[in-house]
This record gives structure tokens, sequence and C-alpha cells, in this order.
């Protein structure tokens, strides 16, 4: 009887049908790597949630053949969830310095030690049990981003990481296309590449242009200017800081993200900035407001950032004047529209001028469109395509776009977060699923808030709590006090009172039903309590709070 061959196992954990929580997993026979380990925020129906990150199920129970975490580059929904993951398993993280130098970071922070990193650099190879990892260098909107060649025993993988081709880059970051074109004329198994922007058609712009608006913005700008982007995007935080320098203007830091970002390039050289181009934020009135610039966090909207507490009033330094000049340097993630927009509205409410990316060119995607998708694919010319990194939609035009390009339908997987797609030298198909999904973080709870106490918030949030009290002898049962009703969220309670003198009678008729009928047992009378309340007050008003009766002998 043949054999059966073994096979390479491609698992994506997170950052697919989805933007962020970005993680892979290769596996063959007894080895892992993985690549990313990214966290997403959380959506409008996750109610008080700090954080997403992937569910590492998987990882715990294959945890002795784990070899080394991979990283492409240094944003959140890459190097996010590593914190959180590094607390349960002890594998060596291997990045460029920049990438590492803002992991360490975060591991400072949430005080873990003992963690290996190990720092690599462009064209460098490793390996990692049967796997050679070759990091490739790309453009993005972050130094040190590279994309990855994985060479397995059944064929090369290519992962792209995020990335765009950039002919103009800042700092002269420019992708390295020769070798994409060189790794592609030896053949290549299969391709996992971005699809954030797979939709927008053409080439995504250059970074370049963005400080050419900045200059422009700065030259004409009489008055103190507001820059909010996002903290790890250092290439356009440099060219806030040579605009700033251009123009004779100091630049103040707000934000703790910001500030630790900034740090960290600096001090590793991805960042340069005069010596007296920075002041701190409580030296800011011995300049005139027209020399200073505010660099700062909240181009999302995010309701703690620095520019949201500006926007409202909020912020203990800075405080906003109709003459400021504020200019969002940064596009909404999908879901952030409206928070962005509230902030937009309240900046012009002040009076501030306000500059976002639909009224000039003050923002570029670090992502790649359709033109430049097109490219990577001709260089490489894979047998097989997972499109990664996007909702399902763009993973769907992904899918159409290596199809345009003449790869066969069979050979294209659109995978979900937990597919298994397994390749032998010849073959691919998608054959089974392992765990995957959302794991919340809501302060220092880790995976504690799931999706019954999620549907306990939303209920609390829409319709308010009742909470029923009654104390009962313990000898005969009798009502000794109460019923007595506290009502949160559901109605005001000194302009309901004839409401609550009802319900306190429904209670009572429940109460005195059950003692006819000699029922002691609490669980039957608070389940008697709430279903008697519950219909009481929805024929009463439409509403349906949440009930919850608490009954205590004496």
């Amino acid at each position: 009887m043949a054999r059966k061959p073994n096979k390479l196992k491609i698992i994506p954990l997170g950052g697919l049908g989805e933007i962020g929580k970005n993680i892979t997993v290769f596996e063959y026979k007894d080895d892992i790597i993985v690549v990313d380990c990214g966290l997403s925020f959380p959506e409008d129906e996750m109610l008080g949630i700090d954080v997403v990150i992937p569910d590492i199920t998987y990882l715990l129970k294959n945890k002795d053949k784990i070899k080394g975490i991979v990283l492409t580059h240094g944003h959140e929904d890459h190097i996010g969830g590593l914190p959180y993951i590094l607390k349960k398993l002890q594998i060596p993280i291997y990045g460029t310095k920049l990438t590492l130098g803002l992991v360490e970071n975060k591991l400072k922070e949430h005080r873990i030690e003992n963690v290996k990193v190990n720092e690599i650099r462009a064209n460098d190879t490793i390996k990692l049990g049967c796997f050679s990892i070759e990091f490739i260098k790309t453009s993005h909107s972050i130094p040190d981003s590279v994309a990855l060649a994985i060479y397995t025993p059944v064929g090369t993988v290519v992962h792209t990481g995020d990335f765009k081709i950039d002919y103009t880059p800042i700092n002269n970051n420019y992708i390295d296309l020769h070798k994409f074109a060189e790794i592609g004329s030896k053949g290549v198994l299969a391709l996992l590449a971005d699809s954030t922007n797979v939709e927008r058609p053409g080439y995504t712009m250059s970074e370049k242009t963005v400080g050419d608006t900045f200059n422009d913005i700065f030259l004409k700008a009489p008055q103190r200017i507001i820059v909010a982007t996002f903290a790890s995007n250092v290439h356009r935080i440099q060219q806030v800081v040579d605009a700033a320098e251009l123009y004779g203007r100091k630049v103040i830091v707000s934000g703790r993200s910001m500030i630790n970002t900034m740090n960290v390039a600096k001090d590793l050289g991805y960042l340069r900035v005069k010596e007296d181009t920075l002041i701190d934020i409580n030296d800011m009135d011995k300049y005139p407001s027209n020399e200073i610039v505010i660099l700062t966090t909240g181009s999302q909207g995010e309701p703690m950032s620095a520019l949201t507490r500006m926007a409202f009033s909020e912020h203990r330094k800075i405080e906003l004047v109709p003459e400021d000049l504020v200019v969002i340097s940064a596009s909404p993630i999908p879901g952030n529209e409206k928070t962005i927009s509230r902030v937009i509205n309240k900046l012009v409410e002040i009076g501030t001028k306000v500059i976002y990316e639909s009224l000039a060119d003050v923002h570029v995607s670090g992502h790649a469109c359709q033109e430049e998708l097109k490219l990577i694919h001709t260089l490489l010319k894979p047998k097989f395509f997972i499109p990664v990194h996007g909702e399902y939609r763009h993973l769907k035009r992904h899918a159409e776009l290596a199809e345009e390009l003449g790869m066969p339908r069979e050979n294209i997987f659109i995978a979900n977060n937990g597919s298994v797609i397994e390749f032998t030298k010849d073959t691919g198909n998608i054959n089974q699923c392992v765990q995957a999904g959302n794991i919340l973080v809501d302060g220092l709870g880790i995976g504690d808030v799931g999706n019954i106490v999620l549907r306990d918030r939303k209920h609390l949030s829409e319709d308010g709590l009742i909470v029923v009290v009654v104390t009962m002898s313990k000898q005969d049962g009798r009502v000794i006090a109460g019923p007595d009703i506290i009502s949160r969220g559901f109605v005001y309670v000194r302009e309901s009172e004839d409401l609550m003198e009802e319900s306190r009678k429904v209670v009572r008729d429940v109460l005195t039903e059950c003692e006819k009928r000699h029922i002691t047992d609490w669980a039957t009378l608070k389940s008697n309590i709430r279903d008697a309340l519950r219909g009481f007050l929805y024929e009463k008003i439409k509403r349906n709070p949440m009930i919850l009766p608490i009954i205590m002998e004496v």
C-alpha cells in the first residue's frame, strides 16, 4: 500500500474575513512556525471590550512543535497580540530591528521577561525546524517591513505581509522587486497576499505626496497646527517633523503611544529629528502659536485619544482655539467612520479649520492597489493562491484578480479563520477546521467575557435593569419585608411611581399564589416573579428590562 505523503498545513488563525488580528500557522510533521500575532479593535456591539486577540487553542495543544514566531512588521494588527500570547507560550521571536524595538516596549509594559528575541535583516535567511525563512524588503507605512519566502519540504510559500510598491519611498525604503522575481523564477507553490486595498484600481500614491501636501499646508498656515496620525506611521511622523523643521516650527508630541513609538524609532535611527525641534508640552507657552506643531494620536476618533480629548475640551494641557488648524492624516478603519465624524464635527464647532483625507492629500494608504498586486502575482507566478488580510469581500475580489491573471479557480482558496489548507508538491485543498475565533480582553481579564456576558451587556444597555428584593421567613416561608423594586436604566422612578406600585402588586400576587401552592423552592419562586413581571411590563410599556429577583431569608 502506498504511503500517504506528508503535507504542509497552512492554518490562518486570524486576519481572514476581518481587518486586523493577523496570525498564520505553518505546520509540517512535527514543526510549526507562526507568522505575526496581531490584535483588532472591538466592534460596536462588543460593549466595554478593550481589544480582541486571536484564539490560540490550536497552538497551546501543539506548543511542543512551535519553533518560533516570525514578524513581518511592527503594526498593532501584526504584533499587538504578542504580550497576551507570550504569557502562555515560551517561544522565540524573530523580527527586524524596529519591529523588535516596538515589541520589547510592549513586553516591558506587560512585565513579561525572558522572551528570546532575535533580530534579522532583509535578505537574511533563518532555519526553524524543517523551514527556511528568507526575509524580503518591502515598502509599507512603517520602516523595516518584510515579506517572507518560506522554503518547505513541499515547495516555496511566499507571505507578502502588508506592503505597497512605492517608487519614491521615504528613506529609500524600496521594495525588493528583484528578489520577488528571483524567487518566482525558481517556482512558488503558494502565495499569501495582502488584500486590504484590492478593491481600489491603479496604484497607491507614494508617501512623498503627503510630504508635499504638508509642506504646502505648513507654508500657508498662519496659526498653530495640530496633526493627528497613527502612532506607528513612522514615515508620516518623519514628514511632519521635516515640514516643521523646514518652516522653523517646534514639535510637541501628545499621546502615550505616539511618544513611545517616536522614542523607539529615534533611538534605533529610524526617525531623524534635530536636537531643538522637539519641545516639552509644558514649554508650549514660551513660543508664539504660529511656531508650534502638535503631533498627536486620535486619527480614528478613539474616545480616550489626545485629539478627542482636545475636541471635547478635556485635555489637561492643550486647549483648542478657533485660529488652530487641525490635520487628520489617516483614513477611517472600517467601522470607525462615525466616531471620526463626531470628532470632526466637534472640532468645526469650536471654530478650528479641519483638513482631512477627502479635502486634501493628507493621507495615503500603506497597502497595495490592484496594479501593484498584479505585479507581485506576475513576478511570483504561484501555483496556488490564498488571499489574506481582509474582509470577505476583499478576499473574494483578490481571488477574482488572480483568476483574471490566468490562475485556475480550483487553485485559489478563500479560507476562514481556522481553515486547514493542505499542500503536497502538486495538490492543495481545504480539508478541515481547527478552533479559531476571538478572545476578548476587558481590563486585565483575558477571555472571561464571552457571548453570554456580551449579550447581558447589550440587554442592560438597551432596556436597563430591575432588581426585586423580597425578605422571607426561614421558618414558614412568609414574606416579612418587600417586595422592594430598584430600577437602573429602565425608568426614572420618581416620575413612574404608579408603574412601580403596580409592579410590586404583580410580585405580591406571585408570592401569595406560591404560598397557597406551598412553593418554597427559590429557583421556582424567582422564575415565577421574573415571568410575571416581564409579561406585565411588556404589556404596559413595551419594554423588556433585565429582571433580577433577590430573595433573602431571616
